[in-house]
């Protein structure tokens, strides 16, 4: 069910039947090499959750864009929005989710950017009471077990052979086959290599490795395995949405650190 699509009226009924639960894609809008739409995580990340709830009915968001993807901002088309709106913001909306009586709210990930952010925005709740309780799914990851590809693992990477097959299963008329680089632009570039090495992070290292957004090797894509590969996936999914139903622990465990919290003496 899809929360834009629901009249206010069947709404309650709605959240009734899918026990409550609210699926909420998180994506961003940036760029995926020469050859995949600026919207590539969103239009996955909405595929997954289609597929999921309607294996496991939940109520699914729509399409939510504002995420983290600063590294992107030297590339026309992307949308980065400020790290203390972007918590605000994406805070407001599950309150608001949670008001409407979905008291347990799916953050599906469709954009490997958001790792930190979600961390982060995981412990919230711990700052302050909430009447809901946040669960966090991912619609990415290594290549799930059983799935067969006509790509080698060593081909992955942003906008490589599997989210490139999985756009053309959703919307091929998006695909730019065409223009998928033949040289060894996907390979990383390793200008922070000694860095790496040495077990140190900066926040400029995706940029000093895939300056263009594009990572692996895209050209083995097929419409058909993308196609497998958002079934698996919208599975996984549909597994972790039983047992977050199923779940009654991680509300009154909540409950429990609330009462100690507000007296810890």
């Amino acid at each position: 069910m899809r929360w834009e699509e629901l009249t206010g009226d069947r709404f309650p009924e709605a959240v009734r039947e899918c026990g409550g639960v609210c699926l909420i894609p998180l994506s961003v809008i940036e760029r995926h090499g020469h050859h995949l739409p600026l919207g590539t995580d969103m239009y996955i990340g909405r595929e997954v959750a289609n597929r999921a709830a309607a294996i496991e009915p939940a109520i699914v968001f729509p399409d939510y864009i504002f995420t983290q993807i600063p590294e992107a901002r030297h590339r026309a088309g992307t949308i980065s929005i400020d790290p203390d709106l972007m918590i605000r913001l994406l805070d407001n909306v599950c309150r608001e989710v949670a008001r409407n009586g979905l008291k347990k709210i799916v953050l599906l990930n469709a954009h490997g950017g958001n790792f930190g952010l979600l961390a982060l925005f995981n412990m919230l709740p711990l700052y302050s009471p909430r009447d809901y309780v946040i669960y966090i799914v991912h619609a990415l990851g290594p290549l799930p077990q059983g799935v067969e590809v006509p790509w080698d693992a060593s081909a992955e990477g942003h906008a490589g052979p599997g989210e490139t097959s999985m756009i053309l299963a959703i919307r091929p008329d998006l695909v730019h086959m065409d223009q998928i680089p033949t040289d060894d632009e996907g390979r990383a570039l390793g200008r922070l290599r000694a860095l790496r090495e040495a077990g140190v992070q900066t926040g400029i290292w995706w940029y000093a490795d895939h300056p263009t957004h594009y990572q692996g090797d895209a050209r083995a894509a097929d419409a058909e395995a993308g196609d497998r590969l958002l079934d698996a996936r919208a599975e996984q999914v549909a597994r972790a949405l039983r047992a977050i139903k199923a779940d009654t622990e991680a509300a009154r465990l909540q409950d429990e650190f609330y009462r100690g919290s507000a007296s810890p003496y």
